[in-house]
């Protein structure tokens, strides 16, 4: 009896411990559905108001608060526009008495001669050239007091910091912050040579036949067929130029959309989900939520929403709605992109980019706010929009009174109807000429200078027409742009007028527009473009088109955990969506500069969709957040494979983002919020723990804009890396990054300071907008904002707290090796600790371009792992392995530690 007593307690003992497992479990639950709801009070006052009622207590007190501050701003300044207005008035007033001395001095040597006047008058015309003598000299004396002199510096006080002066004193003036930058900017970006006296310096040189040095030996290989309607039925060709002339209403007439308006309107309204199929350019983006307006969709209060895959297509296609619509961007059309929202409650059509539609579902799952949804550049096939058709396909189900859009540029239409049960496809007819395909003999081995070649030979040898380049990214479209630039210059006055202008996501949107402006009469403007222009934006007068054959894609590895961004060959489709860029307004030409045997047998015939190539993590997350616990068999158009679904479960378990049951958790649901990686929203939420939020967010805002914080002009490398290793810290570059920031704000924000420093200004003003973005939504999921400066360990162990998947350490022939995969890595050539060399390191990314680089490193102690992640790390994988080797030392590293 008394054995089996013993043996009934353990039993018991497991029990209880169960129970309280599911009592925690419960608790858990309770708590993230009370934070859901918390967080859905706040939306309903996150709206930007635009009209409130004058009446309104709250209206009433802002305004009387404006008016406080106004008041106490005139106080403050009149005493000193007061004393700046009177001796502004005294200088002019100076000048412009000496002026008049000297006047009167002249007058009266003219008309007196010296025999003519009296000895009195004499004397006072002395008298008047000795004082203007005296004010002329006295001004020279206060020029060279202008000169800037070395100064002793001030003596600074320990613990004070030293005051950052500016040196140039217009950038105190309101709204001249960025015109150095931009002037520099552009002066980089337009190139222009010999356009006024072309002619004149030509008719008196004698005619010579222009002769490139180097040219590349195209063969045409097939043409581009003519589509849309018949020649008799086309419309005059309408320039560019012409189409500036044109009211807003005469260009929506003439784009191919205009004659479908009314069977479009009666389509959508007969069938719930419509596929529609037209090129890019026809007008389906920026006129089918218009026409929808046009037609009541809206009148009931609700809002038609359309996605687009990039946030650049998202901001310009708004940006030219509100245009055509004659409403200020941001009331009755608006957009929404991450970190940055231009909406407000009386937004009627609202842009957005596929990642904000899916944030939007958090807080309104069943999009009860829209009448109708629009999918634009379906055939992108990003993961955000993958993720979208199975959510939309399920809500149009039970939500009859949504349409739903799904809007492609002639890619994957029949694929798309399967999908959505059979869905009814309408084809929009494009304006698209017949393009002829050149192809290199041989292949090229350099195609950037293939790129340089070919726009200079097209250049010289064929009629007007501007050209579009496509090139894989930022780095390489500066470097062509330099190419061209050096060359054209060299070739002389002989050419015609060549502009380049460069298009890639991190240019700030005013040199972007340039794009889009009528090229000058008698001369050719060069596109430089990445993969954008393929079919988010629509360049006209393109004639010539440039496709070296590559593009950029993300590839994430499940086995190493390594996210690589690799230049790879692109797919038929691709090609093909590239070389109709060339036939918008005319026939045009697109010179592949590959050949015909590659494309025929080397080209995918469709890109790889996003979802079965990149990590999963926060999709995953997303999904549970909505409440779809059974993502395998998730309604996916292309499903992933299946190990990295479940990378990414094991992951967010690992962060404490699901329960053993797979149930998302409080800490989940909180880290849904942010719309950042798992990774970082877990460092995010740790800082409150840690108490160093305030310093966290500061890292999380600069590692969102880390690859462009630094710039090495080629003319001044020495100085830029010197001025880079002034901001290193001791224990790595995440507090690095945050140093830069800390000192820019105890610059005032100065563009100055970056310039001396060479750091990229728009970056930084880019990382504090996202700075303040991530600071309302670390008080929306409710974390005080504290600091724990000057000390850092804190501020380590919460980075360390998200990113404990990415650490490794050194191995004892001196390389570095992730903990968890045995993966050999080293350290980025950036980093602050290139030359450390610290035993155990945490990166934030791995980054393959000639080797695995670590980029953005800290040091980290290896007992931290053990107090973020015991379920992850045992103390046994977290041994020295450099003790390990060598017994004699190990009793004495023993008896050592405390």
């Amino acid at each position: 009896m008394s054995n089996r007593s013993n043996r009934r307690k353990p039993s018991t003992s497991e029990e209880s411990s169960v129970d309280s497992e599911e009592e925690s479990r419960r608790k858990d639950l309770k708590e993230r559905d009370e934070f859901a709801q918390r967080l859905k009070k706040r939306d309903e006052d996150r709206t930007r108001k635009v009209v409130e009622s004058s009446s309104s207590k709250r209206s009433y007190e802002e305004a009387a608060k404006r008016l406080k501050l106004e008041a106490e701003d005139k106080e403050k300044l009149l005493p000193k526009l007061r004393v700046q207005s009177r001796r502004e008035y005294l200088e002019k007033r100076k000048e412009d008495k000496v002026a008049e001395l000297e006047a009167d001095i002249l007058d009266d040597e003219y008309l007196f001669a010296d025999t003519d006047i009296t000895e009195r008058e004499r004397q006072d015309r002395e008298h008047k050239k000795r004082l203007l003598q005296i004010a002329k000299e006295h001004e020279k004396a206060r020029e060279l007091e202008r000169v800037q002199r070395y100064h002793m510096p001030k003596d600074i006080k320990k613990g004070e910091q030293q005051e950052y002066i500016e040196v140039d004193e217009r950038e105190r003036l309101p709204n001249s912050e960025q015109k150095k930058w931009e002037a520099e900017q552009l002066a980089s970006a337009v190139y222009k040579f010999g356009s006024k006296d072309a002619k004149e310096r030509a008719a008196q040189q004698e005619e010579y036949e222009l002769l490139l040095d180097e040219q590349i030996d195209f063969i045409q290989a097939l043409s581009l067929a003519q589509e849309g309607t018949k020649d008799k039925d086309r419309k005059p060709e309408v320039t560019e130029a012409e189409k500036k002339k044109m009211s807003i209403a005469e260009t929506k007439k003439s784009l191919p959309i205009y004659p479908f308006k009314e069977d479009l309107i009666a389509a959508i309204r007969d069938h719930q989900i419509l596929i529609i199929e037209g090129e890019t350019g026809s007008g389906k983006t920026t006129q089918i939520p218009q026409y929808l307006y046009e037609a009541g969709f809206t009148n009931d209060g609700k809002k038609i929403g359309c996605t687009q895959p990039r946030r650049v297509a998202a901001m310009s296609v708004a940006a030219r709605v509100a245009e055509e619509m004659r409403v200020k961007l941001g009331n009755e059309v608006g957009y929404s992109i991450r970190f940055e929202d231009c909406t407000s409650e009386r937004t009627v059509l609202k842009y957005m980019t596929d990642g904000t539609l899916h944030r939007e579902f958090l807080s309104e799952p069943d999009l009860g706010s829209y009448s109708v949804m629009i999918i634009d550049e379906a055939h992108e096939r990003t993961l955000h929009t993958d993720i979208l058709f199975g959510l939309v396909k399920d809500i149009a189900r039970f939500r009859t009174d949504l349409k739903l859009l799904i809007s492609s540029a002639t890619l994957d239409a029949d694929k798309f109807s399967d999908f959505f049960d059979e869905a009814p496809i309408y084809r929009i007819p494009g304006r698209r000429y017949p393009v002829d395909i050149f192809y290199t003999k041989a292949p090229e081995a350099d195609y950037i200078d293939a790129c340089v070649v070919s726009v200079l030979q097209i250049h010289a040898t064929q009629p007007l027409g501007d050209i579009l380049v496509f090139l894989t990214g930022q780095e390489e479209i500066e470097a062509c742009q330099e190419m061209l630039q050096d060359r054209v210059k060299r070739l002389g006055s002989k050419l015609k007028e060549l502009l380049i202008l460069p298009i890639y996501a991190n240019l700030p949107s005013d040199m972007q527009a340039k794009i889009f402006e009528p090229t000058p009469p008698n001369a050719r403007k060069v596109v430089l473009a990445t993969n954008i222009a393929e079919t988010s934006l629509t360049i006209d007068n393109i004639i010539y088109v440039i496709d070296p054959g590559f593009a950029k894609q993300n590839n994430f590895n499940s086995r190493t955990g390594m996210e690589t961004l690799m230049v790879v060959p692109i797919s038929k489709a691709s090609a093909n969506q590239r070389a109709g860029r060339a036939g918008r307004v005319a026939p045009g030409k697109c010179f592949r500069l590959y050949t015909a045997w590659a494309y025929k047998n080397e080209l995918e015939d469709n890109t790889v969709p996003e979802i079965q190539r990149i990590n999963l993590g926060n999709a995953v997350l997303m999904l549970k957040a909505l409440g779809i616990n059974d993502l395998l068999h998730f309604d996916f158009l292309d499903p992933p494979p299946h190990e990295t679904l479940v990378l990414a479960l094991e992951q967010l378990y690992a962060l404490g983002a699901l329960n053993h049951h797979g149930e998302l958790t409080k800490l989940g649901r909180r880290m849904a919020e942010f719309p950042v990686d798992p990774m970082m929203a877990k460092m995010l939420l740790a800082s409150e723990k840690y108490k160093c939020s305030e310093d966290v967010v500061t890292i999380a805002a600069m590692l969102s804009v880390n690859g462009a914080v630094f710039y090495r002009p080629k003319d001044k490398i020495i100085h830029a890396d010197t001025a880079r290793k002034n901001f290193n810290h001791l224990h790595g570059d995440h507090l690095s990054l945050m140093q830069v920031y800390n000192q820019w704000v105890e610059s005032d924000y100065s563009t100055q300071w970056c310039y001396e420093n060479y750091i990229q200004f728009r970056s930084m003003k880019r990382a504090r907008d996202v700075r303040e973005q991530l600071v309302g939504l670390m008080q929306r999921v409710e974390i005080e904002m504290v600091s724990s400066l000057p000390e850092t360990t804190n501020i380590r162990k919460a980075i360390t707290a998200g990113y404990f998947y990415h650490v490794a350490r050194l191995s004892k022939g001196g390389n570095y090796k992730t903990v968890k995969h045995n993966q050999g890595v080293m350290i980025h050539p950036n980093s602050a600790l290139f030359e450390e060399l610290p035993r155990w390191l945490l990166y934030h990314e791995l980054v393959f371009t000639t080797k695995e680089f670590m980029r953005s490193v800290i040091e980290i102690d290896s007992k931290w792992l053990l107090e973020v992640a015991p379920h992850y790390y045992k103390p046994k994988e977290l041994e020295d392995s450099t003790n390990k080797k060598m017994p004699k030392t190990v009793g004495r590293a023993t008896r050592t530690e405390p």
